[in-house]
């Protein structure tokens, strides 16, 4: 366990999948600026085979070690952590951890299994680092939702922190799997920001939020080559339906450009 590392500052960790990009090396440099001088930052660099429903998906996974590796110096990382799944599994492993009502809908309605995935390895982690604090990306923001809960329910006492989405100039969500993106699709990918933009506007003018999601999908799919996974506005802290619309809501987006599957959203309220 990385806990004695901790000494009296905190310890800040940003869990990963390897291949950053600038949006992992925003939440890095926010890990720094949190933990201060006095406290530790940890990177976590795994691509977590459990959290896979497709092993195809996995296999295309981008995978840039020595990359991560450079990423990580430059934004004052202290200890890397990259484990081999052999490391952090045992063969004959019988153990999973569930969230039975936020993992039920949006992206855990079309990949089973992920969530439990992300939750154990995230446990498991919490549990070898022993961090005082960790940051997750709003642009997964189910996820961040699930590991919130995670830490109540099982008591880890582990501050979550979600940061805000980093796009590029264009506004595509930065994300690993953008680099799998065929020039013609990596080209009409910013639009997913652009209609969600538009959606926004819409929800906040009083248009109603079935109408919304149905003109959001026809936007998506009119794009050749585009299929949409789901197009959900939900309560932003149950992720199920809308019960009251002075709450902050959630306008989530997945959709398909192809064989690479990219999500998306975006806060908005009345």
């Amino acid at each position: 366990m990385l806990a004695p590392l901790r000494g009296k500052g905190k310890m800040v960790m940003v869990p990963t999948m390897g291949a950053l990009h600038e949006g992992h090396a925003t939440l890095l440099r926010q890990a720094r600026a949190l933990a201060g001088s006095s406290g530790t930052v940890v990177a976590s660099v795994f691509l977590n085979p459990v959290q896979f429903n497709d092993s195809n998906d996995l296999a295309a996974y981008p995978r840039t070690p020595e990359a991560d590796m450079d990423t990580c110096r430059s934004c004052g990382v202290d200890v890397v952590f990259m484990p081999t799944p052999e490391v952090m599994y045992s063969g004959d492993r019988s153990i999973t951890v569930e969230e039975n009502h936020l993992s039920t809908v949006l992206c855990g309605a079309s990949r089973p299994g992920h969530f439990a995935g992300v939750c154990l390895v995230v446990g498991k982690l919490f549990n070898l680092v022993q961090p005082t604090d960790a940051i997750f990306g709003k642009k997964d923001y189910q996820q961040l939702a699930i590991l919130r809960r995670l830490v109540r329910d099982m008591d880890f006492p582990v501050t979550i922190h979600g940061a805000e989405i980093v796009r590029g100039e264009d506004g595509l969500a930065l994300s690993s799997r953008n680099a799998l993106l065929t020039p013609e699709h990596r080209a009409a990918a910013p639009c997913i920001r652009k209609y969600l933009l538009e959606a926004r506007d819409a929800y906040e003018s009083g248009a109603a939020a079935a109408a919304v999601c149905a003109e959001l999908r026809a936007k998506l799919e009119s794009i050749p080559g585009v299929q949409a996974d789901y197009v959900e506005l939900v309560d932003a802290e149950t992720l199920h339906e809308v019960t009251d619309e002075k709450r902050l809501c959630l306008l989530a987006v997945a959709a398909w450009f192809g064989k690479v599957r990219l999500i998306d959203n975006t806060e908005l309220s009345r």
